[in-house]
């Protein structure tokens, strides 16, 4: 199998955790957009009842193209399973999340729910996170105050390595919310939980991608087969 193919059977595995009523999350990025779609078609085909809540406004274009019913935290604020990618995972289900820069609107989606359920290929399955860039999301006022006082919170939770604004056809990156990102480029993470606290003391940082005790399991499709890092019930 390709990737793609990978990403898509985990997807269809997640897809057998949804039933009939469901309030879902819907993630963002290209292993939950596989997700979506296969979720369209059991909506067009099966007329599966079921109200969700999109994690980005390209997951949101996504899904009210296919049909999919959707609604906001603000009308169903408790939700029961949110299905989502990852950018890195590790066997205690800690998460890397943010390269497509929705990890704000996604962490309060996930918050939102009974359960996280992270669905990825086997390439994001890591023993150590920090290898793919840690995303930091900050507002625009006192922009480079705010950038010192990360680099200090990272240096304290004794990692080391680049911050920088993250670019795209020569501007900052801005996210839904409005918001440029910094990526951190830390090659590992040693303690992610010592992190995550320094950089939600920081002012000035809206949210950050280390996702922790947010994720009840994950679905990683291997060459070798479904592989579940926690439990799906």
């Amino acid at each position: 199998m390709n990737l793609e193919d990978l990403k898509r059977e985990a997807a269809a595995r997640a897809l057998t955790l949804v039933k009939d009523g469901m309030r879902l999350g819907l993630g963002t990025g290209s292993t939950a957009k596989h997700f979506v779609d296969l979720l369209g078609e059991r909506v067009a085909r099966e007329g599966l009842r079921v109200i969700c809540v999109p994690t980005s406004e390209a997951t949101r274009k996504q899904a009210e193209g296919l049909g999919i019913p959707l609604t906001t935290l603000d009308e169903t604020p408790e939700l029961d399973i949110t299905v989502d990618g990852t950018d890195e995972v590790d066997a205690k289900l800690r998460l890397i999340k943010g390269g497509g820069g929705a990890h704000l609107r996604e962490k309060i989606v996930a918050l939102a729910s009974k359960r996280m359920i992270v669905i990825a290929d086997e390439t994001k399955d890591v023993e150590t996170l920090g290898k793919f860039k840690l995303p930091i999301e900050v507002i625009p006022f006192g922009l480079e105050a705010t950038k010192r006082a990360v680099e200090a919170a990272i240096a304290a939770a004794g990692c080391s390595g680049g911050l920088a604004i993250r670019m795209k056809d020569g501007a900052p990156v801005r996210t839904d919310s409005g918001n440029p990102i910094l990526d951190a480029d830390l090659g590992r993470i040693p303690d992610p939980e010592g992190l995550a606290d320094r950089l939600d003391r920081v002012t000035g940082v809206v949210e950050h991608g280390l996702f922790i005790g947010i994720c009840s399991a994950a679905i990683l499709a291997t060459k070798d087969g479904i592989k579940v890092v926690g439990s799906l019930d």
